[in-house]
């Protein structure tokens, strides 16, 4: 899509895009992952608030889809080699949520970090005022064979909660007290009252996860993108 404010005039590459919604759409269940709902938020609540000539590209782009001069944000921190396609475009701004793929991640242009946020008010909406369920897994099932993999196991009393729509999602992870879950999804069980279970060894301190609402991320995203291109 063409965006035309009057201080900015950009393109857009994001989840309504024609060749990501056929992937997505062939994805089953797995296609109710966070890359996509992030997307969403960054389009309605961080781009309207950022000023830049910058193009976007909220989604891993494939088919050669990428745009030069274009801020990307990175979904995939476990295998970021599949943003190699960045190396045929010029002058590429990288958001990781991830702090030490900074270095990692410089061949293919300007890494900054800047913190997951989510829309702290959507969520709020789920809140319920009584906990009517103990712990639960909260996320991709498809991951626990990933999981699998690290060694990393849930005892029998652990319901699995996932692949399912955000808003299905958010209505049973409110009944939980406890929840093993990491990313958007815990700053989205901690919105809704859940305690933050540690399990992945990239993340052992749930303290990590810090609220933050994608207004405010566009905030501390406008003044590292100002100090790579400078004031507009």
């Amino acid at each position: 899509m063409l965006w035309c404010l009057c201080y900015n005039i950009y393109m857009i590459i994001d989840h309504t895009s024609k060749s990501y919604l056929e992937r997505w759409n062939a994805l089953g269940v797995n296609r109710f992952n966070g890359a996509y709902y992030y997307s969403k938020e960054i389009v309605k609540n961080i781009i309207p608030n950022v000023k830049t000539t910058r193009n976007w590209i909220t989604i891993n782009a494939y088919n050669n889809e990428g745009i030069d001069h274009s801020i990307v944000f990175m979904h995939n921190t476990f295998h970021p080699e599949v943003y190699n396609w960045m190396m045929d475009f010029k002058d590429m701004l990288i958001v990781t949520s991830l702090p030490h793929l900074i270095k990692e991640l410089g061949y293919l242009g300007h890494v900054i970090y800047l913190p997951l946020s989510i829309d702290i008010n959507y969520v709020e909406r789920f809140k319920t005022n009584k906990k009517t369920k103990d712990v639960a897994f909260v996320g991709r099932l498809s991951k626990l064979k990933h999981y699998d993999e690290l060694n990393i196991h849930f005892d029998n009393d652990v319901d699995l909660i996932g692949d399912m729509p955000r808003e299905d999602l958010l209505k049973e992870m409110a009944k939980y007290k406890r929840v093993y879950a990491t990313g958007r999804v815990a700053l989205e069980a901690k919105v809704l009252g859940c305690e933050i279970l540690p399990y992945h060894p990239l993340f052992p301190d749930p303290v990590l996860w810090q609220v933050l609402d994608n207004k405010d991320a566009a905030k501390i995203l406008q003044k590292k993108i100002n100090e790579i291109d400078g004031v507009l």
